[in-house]
């Protein structure tokens, strides 16, 4: 493949603030499996390998399951994952989708029925935020390392 520009090397400010987002999302109260496979989900809409491949090993560090990240794209259709879950991952689908119908009024009252005003609100940064590095580790070409 091609070699593209260096984000980091040539907009270190931008750049840094992306990883401010990451910290103040560390702060926040939603569980690391949960980041994770919000992150999973929406680097596999976007098809960011780089991503994917960082974040399935994370979610792994963090205990998550292979079954459960094997079968992540099919989440509608198996019992693997919890009612919070299904919401959080119905909320990555559809920001991440934000062009098909954005976050519809029935997944946001169903977030509402689970998560306070806080939550919600970190959940939707989180979702912004991975799909911000998704696009920027495709459109620079970013390589999956080799292990």
């Amino acid at each position: 493949m091609n070699k593209r520009v260096n984000v980091a090397a040539l907009q270190p400010a931008a750049y840094k603030a992306m990883f401010a987002l990451e910290q103040a999302l560390a702060s926040g109260s939603i569980s690391p499996i949960h980041k994770e496979l919000i992150k999973i989900r929406a680097s596999q809409i976007n098809g960011c390998a780089f991503c994917l491949d960082m974040h399935t090993k994370d979610a792994l560090k963090y205990g998550e399951t292979p079954q459960r990240i094997f079968l992540l794209n099919a989440w509608k259709e198996t019992d693997l994952f919890s009612e919070e879950e299904k919401v959080i991952l119905a909320i990555t689908e559809e920001i991440t989708l934000i062009s098909h119908h954005g976050l519809t009024e029935e997944t946001y009252a169903k977030a509402s029925s689970m998560f306070d005003e806080q939550y919600i609100s970190q959940l939707i940064m989180a979702v912004v935020t991975i799909n911000a590095w998704n696009r920027i580790a495709i459109s620079t070409l970013a390589q999956v390392p080799k292990d």
